[in-house]
């Protein structure tokens, strides 16, 4: 298993989710009003100065989808290229 921890800018996420779902994915937990700094977008910091914030995406998949899961990153980053759309893979161990 692995998760990919996916961030992009909150003005994108309804064409992110539905392309996420368009997709065939259908679990996925979500963490809005995410704030920071990275090196490809303006400061997201929800300020005057700084307007904007992030969301999270979490996907926990099987190995074999790791591949349709990156391509969907790389097209929802190539559609939204102001959105900043970041994608990250991490092993993951469920604990039972």
């Amino acid at each position: 298993m692995k998760m990919f921890l996916i961030i992009y800018g909150e003005a994108a996420d309804e064409d992110v989710i539905a392309s996420l779902k368009e997709a065939g994915i259908h679990s996925y937990t979500k963490t809005v009003a995410a704030r920071g700094e990275g090196t490809e977008t303006e400061p997201k910091l929800g300020t005057h100065c700084w307007p904007g914030k992030n969301n999270i995406l979490m996907l926990v998949v099987a190995d074999d989808e790791v591949s349709r899961i990156r391509e969907w990153i790389r097209r929802i980053k190539e559609e939204h290229p102001r959105a900043g759309v970041k994608g990250f893979l991490l092993p993951m161990e469920e604990n039972l």
